[in-house]
């Protein structure tokens, strides 16, 4: 590894940090980056994955006192209980991706992220078909947010690009909550099945350890400031800043798929 490597892999931990605190879809920052290096597709995705999870951990300390404020708010038992819903979720999707095809699963995930994409730009009026979170009961709410959570972290252990915007959108129709305290919320539940995928990765993929160590430190400081910004936004702004990510990054994702 040269320094023209080191200041790209830098550069593109900082980036992909930043954008994954915030929205989601970092790794198509750093996954190019990784194979400009010289990596085989297959270890630049594994590598990617074990860098970019410290700048998960360090976005849910950025967000701390949205998730404080959050957890006053709601019921703690159940963000708690929502810990093991995560894991369980990302280990059936890293056990998906060992058995089904990729390719099928590549032309499907340009079209989820758009979907999702589409729900968050229009969640006050889905939110006046499905209901608003304060009108549902609490049952239906805490039922709600394990679907969405495990919906989620399922996709994440699969594949995880745009995860977070996947995340806002449904964890949004359940919750009456800020999109600050939301993207918080995103924050845990991606640092969770961040490092099931890692422990995975790490015990049985040929991950590039000296990529990681330039990568992840670097993802850990975009994760705490992107996280740091994020709680700084108007609702409205993250929220459309988050829907421009997402629609572009399922634009990038159709054109691979395609092309």
């Amino acid at each position: 590894m040269n320094l023209v490597d080191i200041a790209l892999l830098s550069g593109a931990g900082l980036a992909a940090g930043t954008v994954n605190a915030i929205a989601g879809g970092g790794s198509l920052i750093t996954f190019p980056a990784l194979i400009a290096t010289g990596l085989s597709p297959v270890a630049a995705n594994v590598t990617n994955s074990v860098s970019v999870f410290p700048g998960y951990v360090a976005s849910v300390y950025g967000s701390r006192t949205d998730l404080k404020d959050l957890a006053r708010d709601s019921s703690k038992k159940t963000l708690v209980m929502l810990v093991p819903t995560s894991v369980v979720a990302a280990a059936l999707g890293c056990a998906l991706l060992l058995a089904t095809p990729a390719r099928a699963f590549d032309l499907v995930v340009p079209f989820l992220v758009l979907g999702a994409t589409t729900i968050l730009a229009f969640q006050e009026r889905l939110r006046g078909l499905v209901g608003h979170p304060r009108d549902m009961t609490e049952r239906r709410r805490t039922l709600s947010l394990h679907a969405m959570v495990f919906a989620g972290s399922l996709y994440g252990g699969y594949f995880g690009a745009a995860l977070g915007v996947m995340l806002v959108a449904a964890l949004g129709l359940v919750l009456d909550q800020s999109m600050a305290r939301i993207s918080a919320l995103k924050n845990v539940v991606s640092a969770l099945g961040g490092l099931v995928t890692v422990c995975a990765f790490a015990a049985f993929g040929p991950v590039a350890w000296a990529d990681v160590l330039v990568v992840a430190p670097t993802a850990m400081i975009g994760g705490y400031v992107g996280a740091r910004l994020a709680r700084r936004l108007p609702s409205k702004v993250l929220k459309w800043l988050i829907v421009a990510f997402g629609t572009g990054v399922g634009l990038v994702l159709l054109y691979r798929a395609v092309f």
